[in-house]
């Protein structure tokens, strides 16, 4: 019997993610309907983080791809291991086979290398797929990509058609550097990977920091909730605030109002270009931490 949401964001909760509703209920259709998830948002968000705790939910592998300009099938489906071809064609010189029999011997599963989709696919146990940061690929590896979430099954010339042992659940990560394509959304279902709320975040940091107090997690994601709204080149994203919480803590802060001078201080953790650590004053961070609790 499938889960509910709320079961779903309980037994998430207790991996380590902070499921928001939306995501809960995408997840739960995903495995009744058996179609790939596709979350989309902006980078440090937390998309990849789901699956990993999809994976421990499930107690089943993670299997990654991570995707790049370039990325061909030989990365993401298979290659021949051509070192090892090579010795066993130079032992085989000499021995009177013929030029099919070596060439049947060498095109083995012996010599096959599995990348990460085939290796998806035939699983004993259906494994998390993470198909990471699809946006970065062209657009003609994200067609090749389709044929295989549509049939689940891989040509290989030298082999034939090797088909899936399991299916695997399938989730997909954009950062939207690039328009996705119209048959690619209509394969998956969507959702939209928002930051956090300040009180979604607090409950993350609570979970994810030991020893935090309650009170110094909603003021730490409400003073980076305000953070987030200045004009930075770059947002600093959930994984940031974490590393923020456990400095602030290890420090010995128990209020930032009290501690204005260490939180301006530790601000390192968060903001990661030279532009963005001038922009932020300590003016700044006074006038935000205004606006905090």
């Amino acid at each position: 019997m499938s889960k509910t949401k709320d079961q779903i964001a309980e037994a998430l909760a207790k991996t380590g993610y902070v499921a928001d509703e939306g995501l809960a209920t995408a997840l739960v259709l995903t495995e009744m309907l058996g179609r790939p998830l596709l979350l989309e948002g902006e980078a440090g968000v937390g998309k990849t983080e789901v699956a990993k705790a999809l994976a421990r939910l499930e107690e089943t592998d993670l299997i990654r791809l991570q995707c790049y300009e370039g990325l061909d099938r030989s990365d993401a489906i298979y290659e021949w291991n051509y070192q090892r071809q090579l010795l066993a064609i130079k032992a085989r010189e000499g021995s009177g086979d013929d030029a099919n029999s070596v060439e049947e011997a060498v095109f083995s599963e012996k010599y096959l290398l599995e990348r990460p989709l085939l290796s998806a696919i035939r699983q004993a146990e259906p494994p998390v797929l993470l198909i990471d940061e699809i946006d970065r690929a062209d657009e003609e590896f994200e067609a090749f990509l389709l044929e295989i979430l549509s049939d689940y099954q891989v040509s290989i010339p030298e082999l034939g058609t090797v088909e899936a042992v399991t299916i695997p659940r399938v989730v997909l990560t954009s950062n939207g550097t690039r328009e996705l394509s119209d048959a690619l959304r209509r394969r998956c279902l969507y959702h939209y990977v928002d930051y956090p709320t300040p009180d979604r975040e607090a409950r993350i940091l609570l979970s994810r920091v030991d020893g935090l107090d309650a009170r110094l997690a909603l003021q730490i994601s409400e003073l980076m909730g305000k953070l987030r709204k200045e004009d930075l080149v770059k947002i600093p994203g959930v994984a940031e605030t974490i590393d923020w919480a456990a400095a602030l803590l290890g420090l010995g802060a128990k209020d930032l109002h009290k501690n204005r001078e260490l939180v301006f201080d530790t601000l390192t953790c968060v903001l990661k270009t030279r532009e963005d650590k001038s922009r932020v004053t300590v003016e700044v961070t006074d006038r935000l931490l205004g606006k905090v609790a």
